[in-house]
């Protein structure tokens, strides 16, 4: 089942990542956690579909059948949209009721389907529309600044945008740095140093269950076959501290 997958930052302050996708024949493919929601749009034979998919906190397994095409905006944290409530989202998606190969409904309004090259164009018509706001204090705090406010109203806030914890994220976003490190040829014991685990079995428990795929799996990940897939990786741009 080849998998085919780009992706690039963004300029934008709601945005964490634009990524676009082909996948072709059958086969199962594991979906790495994520700390971020994002709005996904597919296509499958000749139908459309566009979904808000919220965080990922443990990798899963997931059936591919067929050949499609998808696209993707991944949000930073501190974005949200006001009428989806972010604890609602984590761990399942929201497909719009309504999709044409040019059009999809989002909060009762329909808006065109965007293109990877436009993605921040219509994600600043969401936030005239008042579709998406921000609360630019979680993203600072997740990236590890220091909060002006008290701690329980940090807590508060990231959860309300994020659908999870301070706790979960930094899990989440370690494991990945984690893969990536090693994916790239570390050596575990300097990944564990790297990133604050304890110790290898540490390390092994949070790959198995936020990646999951064990450092060996990872360290030779460019010889696996075509139908042990992985979600798109990359390294947070967040210290991944615990």
């Amino acid at each position: 089942m080849p998998v085919e997958s780009v992706h690039r930052g963004s300029d934008s302050r709601y945005v964490a990542r634009v990524w676009r996708g082909r996948a072709s024949g059958d086969g199962t493919m594991t979906s790495v956690a994520t700390s971020h929601w994002e709005l996904v749009f597919w296509r499958d034979g000749r139908r459309t579909h566009a979904a808000v998919r919220g965080p990922e906190t443990v990798a899963t397994a997931a059936r591919i059948a067929g050949d499609s095409d998808s696209f993707g905006i991944t949000f930073a944290h501190g974005a949200t949209m006001p009428h989806l409530p972010a604890s609602a989202l984590v761990d399942g998606e929201l497909e719009s009721p309504h999709v044409t190969a040019d059009g999809f409904v989002l909060r009762g309004e329909e808006w065109p389907i965007p293109r990877p090259d436009d993605a921040e164009a219509f994600v600043d018509r969401l936030v005239r529309a008042g579709v998406l706001v921000r609360d630019p204090l979680v993203d600072d705090v997740v990236r590890g600044g220091a909060a002006r406010v008290g701690t329980r109203s940090v807590q508060r806030r990231v959860a309300a945008t994020t659908g999870l914890t301070q706790g979960a994220i930094r899990q989440i976003d370690r494991a990945r740095t984690a893969a990536v490190l090693l994916r790239d040829g570390a050596a575990p014991l300097d990944v564990v140093h790297a990133l604050g685990y304890f110790d290898q079995p540490h390390l092994a428990r949070s790959l198995r269950r936020f990646i999951g795929r064990t450092a060996t799996q990872l360290r030779v990940a460019r010889a696996e076959s075509p139908a042990d897939t992985m979600s798109l990786l990359y390294k947070p741009e967040q210290p991944a501290s615990s």
